[in-house]
C-alpha cells in the first residue's frame, strides 16, 4: 500500500506547482496553533502586509484565501458580480475562457473579447467593449498560463472606471515573477495562486480588493463571504470565527513572501526575465520555438512549440520518469504542440535550467554543448 514515501521528488518546472525550497518545507512543519491564536493573529498581519508589498497595493482587504487560484476566481464570480452584470471578459487562453465559464453559470452577461492563443488582446479592443456605460466590469488575465503571453493591462482602467465599473486581475502566474503594480493600473480586485512564483504549496488564493470594489460587495457564497473574511482577518477586536484557517499553508505563505522581501521584488521580476529568455535561447538549439512574440512574454512561462519530430507525449514521459523532470503540455488548440514550461521562484535559476536542458538533449538528440552554452550565455549576459 504506496505511502507518502514512495512519492519521488520531482524537479517542478511545468505550469505548476513550482520547486517549493527547504525553508518553506520547514515551515509547514512548524506546530500547528489555533487559527485565534494572538501569536497567529500578529503573524497574519505581517503577512497581510508583505502580501501588499508584493501585489503592489495600499488596499487593507489583502490577504489569502483559504483556496486554490481557481477558488480566488470564484470568490470573484460571487463577491463582485450580480445576475445580469455586463461583463467583458478578455479571453486568449484557457483561463480567460474559464473565467468567462463561471460568470457564465453565475447569471453574468458575458461580452468576450477574444484574440488568438498565444498573444496578448489589443488594449484598444478591450477599451472599446468596456466603453460601453453599461459594462459593470472588465475582467483580463494579466499572465495566460496556457500560452506564456502576459496581457497589457495600461488605460483599461480609466475605460472601465468612467462609468464606475470594476477593473478585475487574474494574476497567478504573474505575481512575484512579472512586473505588476496593481494601484498604478487602476486594479480593483485581484487574485493569484501560491503555488507559482511564490514556490509555496497550491492551497491559497492571494487575493485583494479596493474601496471601489468593497462598495459593491455581495455575500452570495456563504464560504467565499468576503465580509466574514475581512472581520477574521482585519478586526479591531476580537477575530470574528468564519472557518478554521489552514494554520501550517499561512506558515508556509509567510516564508515565502520573506524570500520575495529579502530578493527584492525589481531584482526578483528581473531575475525571471532574464530566466526566461537563457532557456528560450537554449531550448530554440533545438528546434522549440516560444509561441508569444518579442514583447508579449509572460516572464515566469515559457510556452515553446515542440518541433515535429518530437513525440510531445513520449518525451514528457521520459522526462519524468527518467530524469525526475515535470514539464508541462498544451491544453486546448495548442494539445500536443506545445510545452508549458515554468520560469518560476527556484525554477528561474541557471542549475534546475540545465538539468532541463541535458535532460532534453539526452532523449531527443541536437547540440547539448551548444544549448548548455547558449543557456550560460544568457545568464551571463544580466
Amino acid at each position: 500500500m504506496p505511502t507518502v514515501e514512495d512519492v519521488p521528488a520531482r524537479l517542478l518546472l511545468g505550469s505548476g506547482p513550482s520547486p517549493v525550497p527547504y525553508r518553506i518545507l520547514k515551515a509547514l512543519s512548524h506546530p500547528t496553533v489555533g487559527h485565534l491564536d494572538p501569536a497567529f493573529g500578529a503573524l497574519q498581519d505581517d503577512l497581510a502586509a508583505r502580501l501588499r508589498r508584493v501585489m503592489k497595493t495600499t488596499n487593507k482587504v489583502t490577504f489569502p484565501l483559504s483556496a486554490t487560484g481557481s477558488g480566488g476566481m470564484q470568490a470573484m464570480v460571487d463577491t463582485l458580480i450580480a445576475p445580469g452584470d455586463r461583463v467583458v471578459v478578455g479571453v486568449h487562453g484557457a483561463f480567460g475562457g474559464r473565467m468567462a465559464d463561471a460568470l457564465g453559470r453565475a447569471g453574468a452577461d458575458v461580452v468576450k473579447v477574444e484574440q488568438q492563443w498565444g498573444r496578448a488582446i489589443e488594449v484598444e479592443r478591450l477599451v472599446e467593449a468596456a466603453a460601453d456605460e453599461a459594462t459593470r466590469a472588465l475582467f483580463v488575465v494579466h499572465g495566460e498560463t496556457s500560452t506564456g503571453v502576459a496581457q497589457p493591462l495600461d488605460g483599461l482602467a480609466d475605460a472601465i472606471h468612467g462609468h464606475d465599473g470594476l477593473l478585475l486581475v487574474d494574476c497567478v502566474t504573474s505575481l512575484a515573477g512579472h512586473p505588476l503594480d496593481l494601484d498604478a493600473a487602476g486594479v480593483d480586485a485581484a487574485f493569484s495562486g501560491t503555488q507559482k512564483c511564490l514556490n509555496v504549496p497550491p492551497g491559497l488564493a492571494p487575493f485583494t480588493v479596493g474601496d471601489r470594489a468593497l462598495a459593491r460587495l455581495r455575500r452570495r457564497s456563504w464560504y467565499f463571504d468576503l465580509q466574514a473574511m475581512v472581520d477574521y482577518w482585519f478586526a479591531d477586536g476580537p477575530r470574528a470565527y468564519h472557518h478554521t484557517a489552514p494554520i501550517n499553508m499561512i506558515y508556509a505563505l509567510h516564508e515565502g513572501l520573506r524570500i520575495v522581501d529579502e530578493e527584492g521584488l525589481e531584482a526578483r521580476w528581473a531575475r525571471h526575465a532574464v530566466a526566461h529568455e537563457a532557456l528560450r535561447q537554449a531550448l530554440a538549439v533545438f528546434g522549440f520555438e516560444r509561441f508569444a512574440p518579442d514583447g508579449e512574454q509572460l516572464s515566469s512561462l515559457l510556452a515553446v512549440q515542440i518541433p515535429e519530430a518530437v513525440d510531445d507525449a513520449a518525451v514528457r514521459g521520459a522526462l519524468l520518469q527518467d530524469f525526475g523532470i515535470e514539464v508541462s503540455g498544451g491544453l486546448g488548440p495548442l494539445a500536443g504542440r506545445a510545452w508549458r514550461i515554468g520560469v518560476m521562484g527556484e525554477g528561474a535559476n541557471q542549475e534546475p535550467q540545465e538539468r532541463l536542458v541535458r535532460a532534453v538533449a539526452g532523449l531527443i538528440g541536437g547540440d547539448e554543448a551548444a544549448a548548455v552554452r547558449a543557456l550560460a550565455e544568457g545568464w551571463a549576459a544580466a
